[in-house]
């Protein structure tokens, strides 16, 4: 589904003080000696990214939803609603366009996530953004959660440009002990401190609490001088539906325990934010800062999110998914320098956000993925010849969107506040029955923002050159990576907590024994050639 963007762009304004009062302890610290230290204010912005985790597209105030959001509305009616933004459908893909600025089918990451168990993760060869600011002079942190895979030291947040890093390596865990099984007998802590295990540090603190307070302290001790980039990337509102019993206090009038428990975790996480801007006062840098708040990806109605009216959920690709503006955007609003070499598929769009101007993009490629379940009546005759629509793939162009293969779960889940049934008793009537044959849609985005009206068979020239596209895009893809599980990953093999498991030497000694391989055949065949020379 159609994401939700906030950007607060806070230069040269104070908004007025929120109506409530901070609900975490106070923070130390004399203002006036902080105040004193800005003589002379970096002339590049601090940049705070707040990216949270599967909220959906109703689950903020400002678009109707009955969960209440006051800071989130406060900055997007101060700054400026990304209406027409996009992510991808998932935790990793969404991720790695964020830190590279690249389509997921230039990463290798265009099926599902990196999975804990994986010998996977943000390809290193990849230019990350915390990289390209902290050459642009930047102090780079990062809190939250990374799920750009772990299972080498080198594919550490801090081994990828940030400085330090406080949080959690996987997709989800418990939101208070901070561990988390991936089957039987694969259980382990996960809660780091740059690249080791934060036992000292835990306390078995509420995450979305415990991470807001990191990132006051980074604020704490951080001179407003100098460039900051703060990555700060929540666990909520991802299940497990877990939250301090307060929060639960303001929603009893819903009676679906899911929605409510979801509208609980919401509504801390908007505390959270409106504890961060505070900090961002009182330590001297909000006149400075621009403040990027996004979901990661649409919402989960099984686990109480709300993407009503559009269709679809998390994992889909029914208006979800686009790669990163942000990469080249942010790194040029840091004065740092995009080399040609990066192949970034992002655009710098700060003028179209701040002065709204066109955009310079003009298609969005969703996703390619290649190894998904193909659609079954699917074929390269169904795509004229262009595109094997079996093949899971979806595109924008201009007003147009066309999706092949499986887009996955397709129902309009309407608002389940008032219902305490499960979504999977149906209660609604918009549940949609698959046509057997069908592996093709096309919809006028603009004008049906919901897809409800196909329009394939309608314009078939249209389609005919969006698969094309298609088909241009797959040329540049490289192969899938998604390795199978590695037994080597198991958290009781590295006292009982998830962290790197792949020797960086037996990699080195793979890489000589294949170099010598290949130098002893090239040998052999040298050997081979002498020999039939001297027969003739």
């Amino acid at each position: 589904m159609f994401l939700f963007s906030v950007l607060a762009s806070l230069f040269a304004f104070t908004s007025p003080t929120w109506g409530y009062q901070m609900s975490w302890e106070n923070w130390n610290g004399n203002l006036q000696n902080r105040v004193n230290e800005l003589d002379k204010p970096t002339t590049q912005p601090h940049i705070i990214f707040i990216l949270v985790d599967d909220q959906g597209f109703r689950d903020v105030g400002y678009h109707g939803s009955e969960i209440k959001t006051p800071t989130l509305d406060r900055l997007a009616a101060q700054g400026v609603k990304l209406e027409n933004y996009y992510v991808q459908p998932l935790c990793s893909p969404s991720r790695s366009q964020l830190m590279t600025g690249r389509y997921q089918i230039h990463t290798g990451l265009q099926h599902s996530v990196i999975r804990p168990t994986q010998a996977n993760c943000l390809p290193l060869e990849n230019v990350t953004l915390p990289q390209k600011l902290r050459q642009a002079g930047y102090a780079t942190h990062m809190v939250g959660k990374w799920h750009l895979g772990f299972y080498k030291r080198g594919c550490m947040p801090t081994q990828r440009g940030f400085d330090t890093f406080f949080g959690s390596l996987l997709g989800s865990g418990d939101y208070y002990s901070h561990y988390k099984c991936d089957g039987p007998g694969m259980c382990g802590y996960d809660l780091y401190e740059g690249e080791e295990a934060a036992w000292e540090q835990d306390r078995g603190q509420y995450s979305t609490l415990m991470f807001t307070q990191k990132a006051v302290d980074i604020l704490a001790h951080h001179n407003p001088q100098k460039p900051l980039f703060l990555y700060l990337a929540f666990q909520a509102v991802h299940s497990p539906l877990q939250v301090p019993a307060r929060y639960l206090e303001r929603y009893k009038s819903i009676p679906n325990l899911h929605r409510r428990k979801y509208a609980a975790m919401v509504s801390c996480l908007d505390e959270a934010v409106h504890n961060l801007t505070l900090a961002l006062k009182r330590y001297g840098f909000y006149d400075n800062t621009v403040i990027v708040y996004s979901s990661d990806n649409g919402g989960q109605p099984m686990a109480g999110g709300s993407n009503w009216p559009l269709r679809g959920s998390k994992a889909t690709y029914w208006e979800g998914g686009h790669p990163g503006h942000w990469f080249p955007t942010l790194v040029s609003l840091g004065e740092g320098t995009l080399d040609e070499d990066l192949n970034l598929d992002g655009y710098d769009v700060w003028e179209a956000i701040s002065e709204g101007r066109q955009s310079p993009r003009h298609d969005i490629l969703h996703n390619i993925d290649p190894i998904y379940t193909k659609a079954k009546n699917g074929s390269w005759k169904a795509g004229y010849g262009l595109w094997n629509t079996a093949i899971r793939a979806a595109l924008r162009v201009g007003h147009w969107k066309l999706l092949t293969g499986v887009p996955g779960y397709s129902d309009w889940v309407p608002p389940q506040t008032f219902s305490n049934l499960l979504l999977t008793n149906r209660w609604h009537n918009e549940y949609v029955r698959w046509d057997q044959g069908k592996s093709v849609w096309l919809f006028n985005i603009i004008a049906d923002p919901y897809e409800r009206v196909d329009l394939s068979l309608h314009y078939p020239h249209i389609v005919k050159k969006m698969l094309m596209r298609l088909a241009q895009y797959n040329r540049t893809a490289i192969p899938v990576r998604y390795p199978a599980k590695d037994s080597r990953s198991n958290p009781n093999f590295n006292g009982g907590v998830w962290g790197p498991w792949y020797k960086e030497e037996e990699e080195d000694d793979r890489e000589t024994n294949l170099l010598t391989n290949n130098l002893v055949k090239k040998r052999r065949k040298k050997k081979a050639k002498k020999k039939r020379k001297l027969k003739d």
